[in-house]
């Protein structure tokens, strides 16, 4: 199995902060928000290879980073993929960018891909049960709360086993509180109908389209992620974080 970390944005609602430094390095009580990604991926066993897909200006910096890390974490193997963009205008979207990696480094494994702002406090360990026992892609959801955090989100109707029945991206009514997150499970036999997904030419940003889009050619079902999740999108957010996993 595989993990392919999403880390090429450019963050600009967190200038300055994200001016120097890409968004999913920045500290979250004192840790790159990333190394929770990876520590609460870890559980779920059989990864042998994480890729990193980043931009040209911030390459650089994870290639750095993820040389320090791998030294604290030696059963770990990186690849950071450089996606050639330089700011928001030439950017290649999440879907382009996964596209790009699995062309690039010709990628024919299940695969797991999060992105790398996307905060966990417990391990994903029945995320990797549940992809495992379903053979089919899986979509990591969560209980925003309310229906005015869901309206920020992407809103999934599910049947009794968990299957996506719909899946709308930032609804304006949206029908329940679960919002579909940045956590998905594709195995092998599906990375194809990723591959027809760009060649159609549909939008190749916000990785829920792509869900969305694929939900009506096969089966995806999903999984509830427990404990505390953030989405690190803006400078309170991110300072909720620091308080609430400093404590931790």
């Amino acid at each position: 199995m595989k993990a392919l970390i999403l880390a090429a944005g450019y963050a600009t609602r967190l200038y300055p902060l994200t001016l120097t430094q890409p968004k999913p390095l920045l500290p979250v009580a004192g840790r790159p928000m990333i190394e929770y990604v990876l520590d609460n991926l870890a559980p779920v066993g059989g990864i042998d290879r994480v890729y990193v897909v980043t931009n040209a200006k911030f390459a650089g910096h994870f290639s750095r980073w993820s040389e320090d890390y791998r030294g604290r974490h030696p059963g770990y193997a990186f690849t950071v993929v450089n996606d050639g963009s330089t700011d928001d205008s030439n950017k290649l979207g999440a879907i382009g960018d996964l596209h790009l990696v699995l062309e690039r480094e010709k990628v024919d494994d299940d695969l797991i891909v999060v992105a790398g702002d996307n905060l966990f406090n417990q391990p994903l360990v029945g995320f990797g049960e549940t992809c495992r026992s379903r053979k089919a892609p899986v979509l990591g959801i969560y209980d925003v709360g309310s229906l005015d955090l869901a309206r920020k989100y992407s809103n999934v109707q599910l049947d009794e086993s968990g299957r996506i029945l719909s899946f709308v991206e930032k609804p304006p009514q949206p029908s329940s509180t679960l919002a579909g997150i940045a956590l998905y499970y594709y195995p092998r036999q599906v990375l194809p109908l990723i591959r027809q997904y760009v060649a159609e030419g549909n939008n190749p940003d916000q990785p829920g389209r792509l869900v969305q889009w694929m939900c009506q050619k096969t089966p995806f079902y999903t999984w509830q992620v427990p404990g505390l999740w953030y989405d690190i999108g803006s400078k309170e957010t991110l300072e909720e974080a620091n308080r609430i996993f400093s404590k931790s």
